[in-house]
């Protein structure tokens, strides 16, 4: 990287005058728990779910978990998975006493296999728990018809997923419940964050209850609960990042389309037919054929100013919390060729709102550089 060149992150926080002077709002007028900016902002997010009832946390994780528990899964069921994924999709189902069954997935969206998913289901298997990786929908059709078919609750992972779509239908708006995270290298964030949606009235009074040590009315605890509130000054945050989601997400499918036209040498991510991918990654696939090793590529990109990451490099049935092989923590159904080979070849470059021409025109042509022009 020479002097004038400064380095492309790969994510880009957004953090304005306008989340500041939210925060401050809220923190000036003295009501700071759970109250009416939560309200708010689920009011709010609901409109980008088809209206469905949304249930604000302090994270997707808990989204994910609080979800699991409101349908009534737990020890001595199964949940069918991705091993694919960031570690909290697995660490919700066991957090609900559940077992995480790691099916493979496609070549193509890098989302959990529908056909994977058939093969794992069993007496035990209760939910089936599809994640929208890198912001493209997984295949929820085809997942629609298997839960109807086999009596099984569907827990979409949306956490990278805000505003994307399958079939002019938001994702969020598929499953028994859904779960975004609002993490501050997500699409749009609250600092820390999560949302569950459900179109199930009864399951988001359950949540609620769950949210908040089991209580709708103060010392009136119903059931027990855990204590996962989101705050008022995220949810202020979180509202003024819902105004911009749409423009910030035009920009995201704009800067993908010009890495589209623009890379050679390396996969470029595909995308479904029907599908609305919201890139929350722009997640290239380096290889043999590229004649470099994804290691040595994302190091070159590096050293030349490029940021870059890996998402996910170790699959979790292969992490040490899930490998024992013990039924107790989880267990793999069938071969997960696509998920290993996904693991050693998947490079997420920038792709953020906040990239300039410039640095969109430098990126593209530094990639190229690196991998060399093999078209």
């Amino acid at each position: 990287m020479t002097h004038d060149q400064h380095m492309i992150r790969a994510a880009a926080p957004v953090i304005g005058e306008d989340e500041i002077e939210a925060a401050v709002r809220v923190l000036r007028g003295g009501m700071v728990a759970q109250g009416p900016e939560v309200a708010a902002f689920e009011e709010e997010f609901s409109k980008i779910v088809d209206g469905r009832h949304c249930v604000a946390v302090n994270s997707a994780t808990s989204a994910l978990h609080l979800s699991l528990v409101a349908l009534g899964i737990g020890p001595g069921d199964e949940v069918i998975v991705p091993s694919f994924t960031f570690a909290a999709t697995a660490n919700a189902v066991r957090l609900a006493g559940a077992t995480p069954v790691f099916v493979d997935i496609e070549r193509d969206s890098f989302c959990l296999s529908p056909q994977a998913a058939e093969a794992a289901i069993t007496p035990r298997t209760a939910a089936i728990m599809p994640v929208h990786l890198y912001g493209h929908p997984a295949a929820m059709g085809a997942f629609t018809a298997l839960a109807e078919r086999h009596g099984l609750a569907i827990v979409e992972d949306a956490a990278q997923a805000h505003a994307a779509a399958l079939d002019g239908t938001p994702v969020g708006a598929f499953g028994a419940a859904a779960c975004f995270s609002f993490y501050p290298t997500k699409n749009m964030h609250s600092l820390e964050g999560g949302m569950v949606t459900t179109g199930d009235a009864a399951v988001a009074r359950t949540l609620r209850l769950l949210r908040n040590q089991g209580m709708e009315q103060r010392y009136a605890n119903e059931i027990v609960g855990f204590n996962v509130r989101m705050t008022d000054v995220a949810a202020a945050i979180g509202r003024v990042q819902l105004r911009s989601l749409p423009a910030w997400t035009r920009q995201r499918r704009a800067n993908a389309a010009v890495l589209d036209a623009g890379l050679r040498g390396v996969v470029t991510p595909p995308v479904a037919e029907g599908a609305e991918h919201v890139y929350h990654q722009y997640t290239i696939r380096i290889g043999a054929e590229s004649g470099k090793d994804r290691e040595t590529v994302s190091r070159e990109l590096l050293e030349r100013g490029i940021g870059n990451a890996v998402y996910y490099p170790t699959p979790v049935h292969r992490l040490a919390a899930f490998r024992t092989g013990e039924k107790v923590l989880g267990h793999t159904a069938g071969e997960l060729r696509e998920t290993e080979r996904a693991a050693a070849e998947a490079l997420s470059i920038p792709v953020h709102p906040m990239l300039t021409p410039q640095e969109l025109d430098r990126l593209t042509a530094t990639v190229n550089e690196v991998v060399g022009d093999r078209a």
